[in-house]
């Protein structure tokens, strides 16, 4: 697999974000209330639980952001983990708008601290400890009371947000049957099965995900493939021709493999033989894949065979201050 890292020597700042951005995480706001009652926020991905017993979580923040302090201060603090349609919410406690909290529904806690609504879950905290940690400050908390709910979480990767509940709500058509598929690269190269000595190129796929023991899964047939492959993103989900099956196709990483066989050939973007692509959806798709990898912009495609929308997964948000 093509890889690529930092020559010796220092790291570069953009090339490790970039490098952190691969990894998905949730997208949370974080609140407090200053002494007089003020409600303060920020839109911060670098928060993680840290332990059971005690129940204690953690969350970064920038000690250049305007609140710092304060959040260094507080005694107690809230984190909403966002459902994936507050995305304005995220954008709004990301910026320096000096009244964030009028663009959102928000209650007090039992704790004190703002608890938005809407979200996928909230966890009120005890400051438990602040650490020195670079140019951040870790803010440990104990959780002292906490919701959830069935709302997807938004997520976010490489300055994008990802929804996940688009998959879901696309396996979970009534009436209609779902190909799940993958376009697997290595080295510069997508992997392509050719149906019978003759027949058209078609990319790896099955009735459902799976695992690598459950029959007709697409990670048994990776196995049969002699493939161990990473999934890394949703790219692109629409209707066949008949309308009665859905097509949802993933993008992953070759780690290893695969088998040598005539029906399964690497191709490099610039061979890719499209004549030999029958399903012109596919070919479509395929295309749009090639097109966007090459400046590694990527979009989620929703609609049928013939028109749809494109869900932009790439947008940089790095601009925003409000993130920590």
């Amino acid at each position: 697999m093509s890889e690529k890292g930092p020559a010796a020597g220092a790291i570069d700042p953009m090339e490790l974000r970039k490098a952190l951005g691969a990894f998905v995480t949730g997208v949370t706001v974080v609140t407090t209330r200053e002494a007089d009652g003020t409600p303060r926020g920020f839109t911060a991905n670098s928060f993680t639980s840290v332990s059971l017993d005690p129940p204690l979580v953690l969350v970064c923040i920038g000690k250049t952001a305007l609140s710092c302090q304060v959040f260094c201060e507080c005694e107690s603090f809230a984190i909403n983990i966002l459902a994936e349609d507050q995305t304005e919410t995220s954008s709004t406690f990301a910026s320096k708008d000096p009244d964030k909290f009028s663009h959102a529904q928000w209650r007090v806690g039992t704790g004190g601290s703002p608890i938005i609504e809407e979200t996928a879950a909230w966890l009120e905290c005890a400051r438990h400890e602040v650490l020195e940690a670079g140019d951040h400050v870790i803010l440990l908390g104990r959780v002292t009371d906490l919701a959830h709910t069935n709302s997807n979480p938004l997520g976010f990767c490489r300055g994008s947000y990802v929804k996940f509940g688009l998959e879901r709500d696309a396996v979970a058509a009534p009436g209609q049957q779902t190909r799940i598929g993958a376009i697997l690269e290595s080295e510069g190269r997508v992997l392509m099965l050719r149906e019978g000595t003759e027949g058209a190129y078609v990319l790896p796929t099955a009735p459902r995900l799976g695992s690598p023991e459950e029959r007709d899964s697409l990670l048994a047939k990776f196995r049969d493939l002699g493939l161990e492959a990473k999934i890394t993103f949703l790219f692109a989900v629409y209707e066949s021709d008949s309308g009665h099956e859905h097509r949802v196709y993933y993008r992953g990483d070759i780690v290893d493999g695969p088998v040598e066989d005539p029906a399964v050939r690497m191709f490099a973007f610039d061979e890719i033989p499209w004549d030999g692509i029958t399903d012109s959806a596919l070919r479509d798709m395929l295309m749009r894949y090639v097109s966007e990898r090459s400046e590694n912009r990527f979009g989620i495609y929703v609609g049928d065979n013939e028109s749809g929308q494109i869900q932009t997964l790439s947008e940089n948000y790095f601009g925003s201050t409000g993130w920590s």
